[in-house]
């Protein structure tokens, strides 16, 4: 299956969340769902090598309790990770999702997701990791570097599942974010939704020939469309722009024009996912 919705669940307060909207893009595309919980090499996948911290003559039984102890973690680490896929999944039945099937991997999340993408139609984490309540200010780590290594899209669900009816589109004219509007246009997920094209910046003619593109391309393909520009900063204008106008969702680009930012996420990207309380769709 090369259409899967694959999202990821940690047992955070936003795996939650997750799940609701994998359940909303599966009953919008039909596409079908895999919950993905990765064991990372720290959570006792390993097993340690504790031979040399015995010193002094210590009885081999204390060595081998040792790693008895060591060998029973790796078993409630995955326990509990398959817990945390059992949860998930009963959200996902709750909600009417037919096709769902769950995968415990053990290594590292961005290898694993590197892996697994090929079969997916889009990637979806949440904004922050299990130490989410101690890190109000800071993405995930691990959204970070999905982001920059993912080649598909990447779904970053806020912290609450509301119902999206409206979608607010980051237009800076390059290339991820063209290619997020031919998304769109092709996506049976945004079928019947309302989408604002909006750039930041002056309506000089190129702008508005952008524009023009994007709004004839989604007219093409059905969608009611809106266009416009704003002033100010990126990073405070279209923040502004999605509390006070109420928009359910953020599709935009992973990264703008510069080509020291394809090594990192743009500062207008970064801005957007931390502030914003709406899911945000980002766009390689």
């Amino acid at each position: 299956m090369t259409d899967k919705i694959i999202a990821l669940v940690d047992g955070s307060i936003y795996s939650a969340s997750v799940c609701e909207h994998a359940a909303w893009i599966a009953q919008r595309t039909g596409a079908p769902v895999e919950l993905l919980h990765v064991l990372g090499r720290r959570e006792g996948t390993e097993k340690s090598d504790l031979s040399g911290s015995i010193r002094l003559g210590a009885r081999t039984a204390l060595l081998e309790e040792l790693v008895a102890i060591d060998e029973q973690r790796a078993k409630l680490v995955a326990h509990r990770g398959r817990a945390i896929l059992e949860d998930a999944r009963a959200i996902l039945d709750r909600a009417g999702v037919s096709e769902v099937t769950t995968r415990l991997r053990h290594g590292d999340i961005v290898e694993t997701v590197a892996e697994v993408e090929q079969e997916a139609r889009v990637i979806l984490i949440g904004k922050r990791g299990e130490a989410a309540d101690f890190a109000k200010g800071h993405l995930g780590s691990n959204l970070e570097r999905i982001v920059r290594a993912s080649h598909k899209p990447v779904f970053v669900a806020a912290r609450a599942f509301r119902p999206i009816e409206k979608v607010l589109v980051a237009y800076d004219g390059g290339t991820s974010a063209m290619k997020a509007v031919d998304h769109i246009a092709r996506s049976p997920l945004f079928a019947g939704l309302k989408v604002h094209v909006v750039t930041v910046g002056t309506a000089t003619p190129e702008v508005m020939k952008g524009l023009e593109d994007a709004r004839a391309l989604l007219v093409a393909a059905g969608i009611e469309v809106e266009t416009g520009v704003v002033g100010g900063q990126p990073e405070s204008a279209l923040g502004k722009l999605v509390d006070e106008a109420v928009f359910d969702m953020v599709v935009m680009g992973a990264y703008g024009h510069s080509r020291i930012r394809s090594l990192i996420i743009g500062s207008t990207t970064t801005e957007m996912v931390r502030s914003c309380k709406v899911p945000v769709v980002l766009m390689r």
